[in-house]
């Protein structure tokens, strides 16, 4: 029987609802014009069935294809990867050989710097902004090659490359991707544009003793973010990256060779111990601030920050400090579920200040205060209702009020206590390791693959809810947290160094039940290749006071 061959395949443009009859073996980009161009914004990356790919990925069978611009998550994630290919070449460029690292985000932008600490001048600043302008404009392809992994760890290491070569080393893969752009070699672990003509607008500014990298604005996309100074957030992540220095613990692949030799459980013990002597740090400081009028300190953060471990951890330094903690979960005080304010698309907006009673808040707040006894309410989540189990509390002559919640920063929640009664803390995952000098982890990764392991074991939520959700955080997050967190007297980083070595054995199998057809598997693929780069470090190694307890359980806590 004569074989039929097909020249076409069937696509679907999730953009537009619409079906599309393609030469097989088309590009993405090819793709795209068919479809008729369904963006506002130039598409940075494609999301094919369920997993994204670089515009130059070609389809060689029917399928579902949905394109991201600058405006998504995946595309805003390949802008950034791209402008800090042409950040490194053009670094490159103008100073050879140099040793340059693209650190972690602040200020709205990503900070980076030259390892050997040479001063970074204006006119260093210029000339680099330059040269990556004249790459852009040059339309420079980047061009993608997979080898064997060994020949790209000789490859790097050749080229002196020698943090990415350890981490491939150590990842295991058999075969490894990087991208070439004229002769200049890098690696990332997710997909690029296709050429760096596709980046539009981007500005380089002196930041510190480096430079600091601006991306476009996600309500204004042709336009930079603003620069917002964040003092605090920048030491908070000095003092660990200071840290992993001395440890000699800058990148994955380090951590994954210590875990080899059988370091892993110094590295926790150093770790854990960074972790109590800040936390015994902050309550001298109380104690101090408790002879000048302190009486009440706030603890906010993001979502899955380690705020109710911190706190208890908080409240027994406390009290070796002979103070009296009096702890209070902000969140015990939630609206019914029922009489929750909604979001512009119908959902329970759970991140809104106004998903708290406020006026009962206040009215139990005042009542500590003037020293009443106080039957505190607590949420059930399982029902969505406020229950109580007779906790009542009471101020007694030493003692300080500790509220935690996300909210906790925000002035209109305890706008009837004098500022000078008030200590605020900020807790954040601020994820210091990075993958390699031009490959940092973002700090929500961390707080996610937290969340999902939490939920799961704690709340009944598949990896599927809370990744579903997760946006929602994120989108609540920027309204109702960061614009106050550089308003605490103190900021406390919660991510340490080995942490993902450890959530990985947890949160591989809670993310591989999510199916191919779901749209959050694309997420969930994405988290399961970033958590191959880890070698397992085992929960027996962990202290049952840790922080990460919170999350994996096994812990001397309860919550």
């Amino acid at each position: 029987m004569e074989k039929i061959y097909h020249s076409n395949i069937t696509i679907y443009c999730k953009n537009n609802k619409m079906y599309k009859e393609a030469p097989i073996g088309s590009s993405l980009n090819e793709i795209y014009k068919m479809v008729g161009t369904p963006l506002r914004y130039r598409p940075m990356s494609a999301r094919v069935n369920q997993r994204v790919e670089g515009l130059d990925w070609r389809c060689w069978h029917p399928k579902d294809i949905e394109f991201l611009d600058i405006t998504s998550y995946s595309g805003n994630r390949t802008y950034l990867r791209s402008i800090c290919y042409i950040l490194s070449k053009a670094v490159n460029d103008v100073f050879p050989n140099a040793q340059f690292s693209l650190k972690h985000p602040v200020s709205r932008g990503y900070y980076c710097a030259f390892e050997d600490r040479r001063e970074v001048a204006q006119a260093d600043v210029d000339s680099i902004k330059e040269q990556m302008q004249r790459i852009i404009e040059a339309d420079i392809p980047f061009v993608l090659h997979e080898i064997r992994t060994s020949d790209a760890i000789e490859l790097f290491r050749q080229r002196g490359m020698e943090d990415k070569a350890l981490l491939i080393e150590t990842a295991g893969m058999a075969y490894t991707s990087y991208y070439e752009m004229d002769g200049y070699i890098d690696y990332y672990y997710g997909c690029l544009t296709p050429s760096s003509g596709y980046i539009y607008s981007f500005d380089l500014i002196p930041y510190k003793d480096g430079v600091l990298l601006q991306i476009p604005d996600w309500n204004n996309p042709n336009q930079p973010s603003p620069m917002i100074p964040q003092e605090k957030m920048f030491m908070a992540y000095k003092e660990h990256l200071n840290l992993q220095k001395m440890l000699g613990i800058n990148y994955v692949g380090d951590l994954n060779r210590e875990v080899r030799k059988g370091s892993a459980t110094e590295i926790i013990k150093v770790s854990e111990a960074m972790q109590e002597k800040q936390i015994a740090n902050i309550a001298e400081e109380i104690a101090a601030r408790y002879d000048r009028g302190v009486r009440v300190v706030l603890i906010a953060g993001p979502s899955s920050s380690g705020k109710t471990t911190f706190c208890k951890r908080l409240q027994i330094q406390l009290i070796t400090n002979l103070l009296h903690p009096v702890g209070v979960s902000i969140d015990d005080y939630f609206l019914n579920r029922e009489d929750t304010p909604k979001d512009e698309n119908g959902n329970y907006d759970f991140e809104s200040l106004y998903a708290i009673d406020i006026k009962y808040f206040e009215q139990d707040l005042m009542r500590l205060i003037n020293g009443e006894e106080v039957d505190i309410p607590s949420f059930d989540f399982t029902t969505g209702k406020r229950v109580y189990r007779n906790q009542k509390l009471r101020m007694q002559h030493n003692s300080v009020l500790i509220l935690e919640g996300i909210h906790g920063l925000n002035p209109e929640l305890t706008d009837a206590i004098p500022p000078e009664n008030i200590f605020r803390v900020y807790v954040s995952a601020l994820t210091t390791i990075a993958l390699d000098g031009h490959n940092w982890i973002p700090t929500t990764d961390n707080r996610l693959l937290r969340r999902i392991v939490r939920d799961y074991r704690s709340r009944g939520y598949s990896a599927k809810d809370t990744i579903s959700v997760w946006p929602r955080v994120q989108k609540g997050e920027e309204k109702w947290i960061y614009p106050y967190q550089e308003n605490a007297d103190v900021m406390f980083n919660s991510a340490m160094i080995y942490e993902l070595a450890v959530l990985r054995k947890y949160a591989e199998p809670i993310l591989s039940a999510i199916r191919e057809m779901d749209e959050e598997s694309a997420e969930a693929y994405r988290l399961i290749r970033f958590l191959r780069y880890f070698n397992y470090i085992q929960l027996d190694e962990l202290p049952a006071t840790s922080l990460l307890r919170e999350f994996l359980g096994g812990g001397n806590f309860s919550y």
